[in-house]
């Protein structure tokens, strides 16, 4: 269909008048992709298809010196922490093991402990799940030099896997009264520094 549109489109620029050069300089351009695209359309990249290599689950990016994109593998092998929580929505406590985000920040070479100061601490984190939720952590809140959130990437929930309606991956802010910045489904981390 491409193909044939090309050529089309190609012979309206010739009867118009267009500079014959200039169709053929076109056409050399593009024959290339339509070429492909006609013989095998599946090499053509989807609409939004998602920009993680094939077996990542978390893409950490934005202001970040190294962008990561981690499998449960690659989670598996970072230091890992274990905690219970009282989970209001579910009304039960829930046991979590996974790595902290802190961690993954770090690995990231996102500023923390003693460099963490002036316009740094203007930075934020949004953390968004697969189903579009997402939230808002300073930076601040996130050092473990400043405070103890314990905000974590959760891959285990009592002993297991987590479900698939709320993993394979959940962000876990334990200290809060309610979990409204949890994230179910998490698929990318973006730190953002504040322009002044």
């Amino acid at each position: 269909m491409k193909l044939s549109l090309g050529m089309l489109g190609a012979t309206r620029a010739i009867r118009s008048g267009t500079p014959i050069l200039l169709v053929m300089a076109v056409l050399c351009c593009a024959w290339p992709g339509i070429l492909a695209q006609a013989v095998n359309p599946s090499s053509a990249p989807a609409a939004g298809a998602d920009s993680k290599p094939p077996g990542a689950l978390l893409s950490v990016g934005g202001d970040v010196q190294t962008p990561l994109s981690l499998s449960l593998a690659d989670l598996s092998a970072f230091p890992r922490k274990t905690l219970k929580v009282m989970n209001e929505h579910a009304g039960k406590e829930e046991t979590y093991q996974g790595v902290p985000l802190a961690e993954i920040l770090k690995r990231a070479g996102v500023p923390q402990g003693s460099v963490l100061r002036g316009a740094a601490l203007a930075t934020y984190v949004r953390a968004e799940g697969e189903d579009g939720y997402s939230v808002i952590f300073s930076l601040a809140e996130l050092d473990v030099g400043i405070q103890d959130s314990d905000v974590m990437v959760a891959d285990t929930m009592d002993g297991g896997p987590i479900a698939d309606k709320l993993g394979p991956l959940r962000l876990v802010a334990p200290h809060e009264k309610r979990p409204a910045r949890w994230v179910r489904m998490l698929r990318s981390i973006t730190v953002v520094k504040v322009s002044h």
